[in-house]
């Protein structure tokens, strides 16, 4: 069955939720996470920390260069993933749906280029 990641977006400047909303945006994903378990679409999912934490590594002059940071500045980032298995891309889209509804944010749906076997 192929799989399928969905990539939360989010932006840089946007504002933080409220504790109450962060809870109930909790509560979703809970929910949304538990529904693609139970049809068998559910591979693996978490949330990221910003990308001032992020670390990146470059091959360079038979080494590798290690810098803190995000390898590019922008007005997004990845926020979380999640990858699933759906029968095609009209399948993960409708996930992706509920994946939006749920984190309130962007989501971009995108196939592996190797259906893996299950």
């Amino acid at each position: 069955m192929p799989h399928y990641l969905l990539s939360v977006i989010t932006p840089t400047d946007g504002q933080m939720p409220s504790p109450e909303e962060l809870a109930e945006i909790g509560r979703k994903l809970e929910v949304f996470h538990d529904e693609l378990q139970a049809a068998g679409s559910w591979v693996f999912a978490g949330g990221l920390h910003g990308p001032e934490t992020a670390t990146v590594l470059r091959p360079k002059d038979g080494d590798v260069l290690i810098t803190d940071g995000p390898y590019a500045e922008g007005k997004e980032y990845l926020g979380g993933l999640c990858l699933i298995k759906a029968d095609d891309l009209d399948a993960a889209l409708e996930w992706g749906k509920r994946a939006t509804w749920a984190t309130t944010l962007p989501v971009e749906v995108r196939p592996f280029m190797n259906t893996a076997e299950d």
